[in-house]
């Protein structure tokens, strides 16, 4: 059946706009006092409201109240909401000064997040996921992607990966699944790197394959997780299984975007440290440059440099690193909003960055901008102006949301 929703005051379609480079406001098209047409999951027309009324007679209408603008709904392609246990003290302890090293003596770190989530079953893991990607599309985001690794072990990551597939299954939003795995070696494992890394390629990733639980392979390449060396071959053979490649790169140490864009990957994700060398790696390459400002919040680091990486011509997705260490706020809007501030981002390059670029970075062509073919994915916030949204710094959040041509908000 045909649904016309409206009158919206402005639709922000982001449609005709460049994958790659810098973007200014004054390229965004506008439709005023406009309405949406979906059938069943699609959207089939966006135009003036009354031409729309007249021209689906036959189509449901769905009225709008009041002042509202209407964008794509959002893409967070980089979360770890697939976890057990908390980590408050941890982040007590790092605002009070505290090294990571002392975290980790005193029982917290990642080591922590693994312990829990070993000890959570799969239907616990599920539930977890699934409220948090409630809360999610509540505020907007209606696709997700969630990687594993706070498990690592062969049987706990795909209990993971089962009970990420679980929760998709039973949710609203869109998950998309990603095998982290590596995400660092686990401490109880009796191999080196190369043994472990071989491990996942002969036991976790052929059984993911099968059961159909994921199609994309991330890796953490840092100095305190696994080598450019050892990552690369890791990546290709993944790779040459079928797997989509995306990497943890350049968090505090470089190396890992340049094995991003070597393997051709989707997503050099978080960049932290990227230096002017990797920016034009990235800029000439097609691997989307993720910036995690939740991240840079929770570790009091440096933010990605994006405002470079756009003026270079790469292309920048923005998302929240959701997890229970380092980025616990999981509020993709506010941390964005913070970055468009310390990095000088326009609002057309935030919103790029928080639809079709990040569904550029998880290879999705069916969402991402309000066109005709599109999933029915959009939110509709309670103003009438656009600028308003990051003027509110993240406060003002979606007071609806639509989910494949379904209002759930």
């Amino acid at each position: 059946m045909k649904t016309v929703i409206g009158p919206f005051t402005e639709i922000i379609s982001l449609k005709g706009l460049p994958q790659k480079g810098a973007l200014q406001d004054e390229q965004l098209q506008i439709d005023y006092n406009a309405a949406i047409v979906v059938e069943d999951d699609k959207i089939i027309e966006i135009g003036p409201f009354n031409g729309m009324l007249r021209e689906h007679p036959e189509a449901k209408i769905e009225s709008i109240e009041g002042p509202h603008v209407l964008l794509p709904g959002f893409v967070d392609c980089h979360t770890h909401i697939c976890w057990a246990g908390n980590r408050a003290q941890d982040y007590a302890m790092r605002i009070a000064g505290k090294s990571y090293l002392d975290i980790a003596k005193a029982g917290g770190g990642i080591w922590d997040s693994v312990t829990q989530t070993r000890k959570a079953s799969e239907a616990i893991l599920a539930a977890y996921t699934k409220a948090r990607a409630k809360r999610h599309l509540l505020e907007g985001i209606t696709t997700i992607e969630v990687k594993s690794g706070y498990a690592l072990s062969e049987e706990d990551e795909l209990k993971m990966l089962r009970a990420i597939k679980k929760a998709n299954d039973e949710s609203k939003a869109d998950l998309v699944s990603t095998c982290l795995s590596a995400h660092i070696k686990p401490k109880d494992f009796e191999g080196d790197e190369e043994a472990y890394l071989n491990m996942i390629l002969e036991k976790i990733l052929p059984v993911a394959k099968a059961e159909g639980l994921t199609n994309r392979v991330d890796i953490f390449i840092e100095d305190s997780a696994f080598s450019t060396e050892k990552s690369k071959p890791y990546l290709e053979k993944a790779k040459a299984m079928g797997f989509d490649i995306t990497v943890h790169a350049d968090q505090f140490t470089t190396g890992g975007s340049k094995v991003a864009v070597e393997v051709g990957a989707l997503g050099a994700e978080h960049l932290e440290a990227t230096s002017d060398e990797e920016i034009e790696l990235l800029a000439n390459s097609d691997t989307v440059a993720v910036a995690l400002p939740g991240a840079s919040v929770g570790l009091g680091e440096p933010f990605t440099p994006a405002r470079k990486l756009l003026d270079k011509g790469a292309a920048v997705a923005i998302a929240s690193d959701w997890n229970p260490g380092s980025a616990p706020m999981g509020d993709l809007l506010t941390q964005a909003a913070i970055l468009s501030t310390f990095q000088k981002l326009s609002t057309a390059e935030v919103f790029a960055g928080l639809t079709f670029r990040a569904a550029k970075a998880l290879n999705l062509e069916d969402r991402g901008t309000l066109e005709n073919g599109k999933l029915a994915d959009f939110q509709a916030y309670a103003t009438d102006d656009f600028r308003n949204i990051l003027y509110q710094q993240g406060k003002m959040k979606p007071a609806m949301v639509w989910k494949k041509g379904e209002r759930v908000k």
